[in-house]
């Protein structure tokens, strides 16, 4: 079912990715930019940022780090000023440390919510004024957020991480219901494990890992779709949404189990 306008060509779209330096971001930036998109990168790693530049050619880059509201204020301006206005807007940017009871750091809790929420307000409160504006004066833009599987329920290890998915997960669904009506796209992605930095830490095997690449041909599979949730790889998110069914007393039990070491 489509909930968002389909997007299905991407020749001179406007798309900002925050948090592109590597990962799924970087991966979404290489791809949208080979489609044809004119594409803008942020994160906090300028030599990162100023490669990819250099490898694409008409991309820029707009170093930030998105604790810093007013930067992110400007780089919006920015982008309206040079381009006129934005037609995606995808925040990747993450934290992830792996956190149990029994290690619990309130610092490291408070940088996981910091980075995978409070980011994205502080892009929000940036970049909603000038979303309903386009989308009076009849170019709606669309906003996505990357989220996670973890933010579905609670899970071994992730303490800190899981709770400022599900948190951001959550934000998406109450600006769908606030945006979607004035021709805004919003969309959230799950994605369960992706060879990144971030997951390159854990100390266990991670099932149905894909590639970055992957990650980002689904995304832009989802988007052409006019998906709201886009989750992937299929083979292990439908499994783990079904969980989301389970009972408390089975859930836990189930988790235990296919935990335990």
């Amino acid at each position: 079912m489509s909930l968002n306008p389909k997007i299905t060509h991407w020749q001179g779209r406007i798309v900002w990715l925050i948090g592109a330096s590597s990962g799924i971001g970087q991966a979404l930036a290489h791809s949208l930019h080979l489609a044809g998109a004119r594409v803008l990168v942020s994160a906090r790693q300028v030599e990162l940022l100023q490669t990819f530049v250099a490898e694409h050619p008409g991309s820029l880059a707009l170093p930030l780090d998105v604790l810093d509201a007013p930067a992110l204020k400007q780089a919006t301006q920015s982008i309206v000023g040079s381009h006129g206005r934005i037609d995606l807007t995808i925040y990747c940017a993450g934290y992830y440390q792996a956190m149990q009871a029994q290690n619990f750091s309130l610092a490291e809790a408070k940088r996981h919510i910091e980075v995978n929420y409070v980011g994205a307000l502080n892009l929000l409160d940036a970049l909603l004024p000038q979303l309903l504006l386009q989308a009076h004066q009849g170019c709606a833009g669309h906003l996505s957020l990357v989220s996670s599987v973890a933010g579905f329920r609670g899970l071994p290890k992730s303490l800190a991480y899981g709770p400022s998915k599900a948190a951001l997960s959550h934000l998406a669904e109450a600006l769908y219901l606030d945006l979607s009506g004035k021709g805004i796209g919003v969309s959230v992605i799950h994605p369960g494990f992706v060879e990144t930095p971030l997951t390159a830490q854990n100390d266990f095997k991670m099932p149905a890992l894909i590639s970055p690449d992957a990650a980002a041909q689904a995304i832009i599979k989802g988007w052409r779709q006019g998906k709201f949730e886009i989750h992937f790889p299929k083979r292990f998110t439908f499994w783990l949404k079904a969980l989301r069914l389970l009972g408390h007393g089975s859930y836990f039990a189930l988790i235990r189990k296919l935990t335990q070491t």
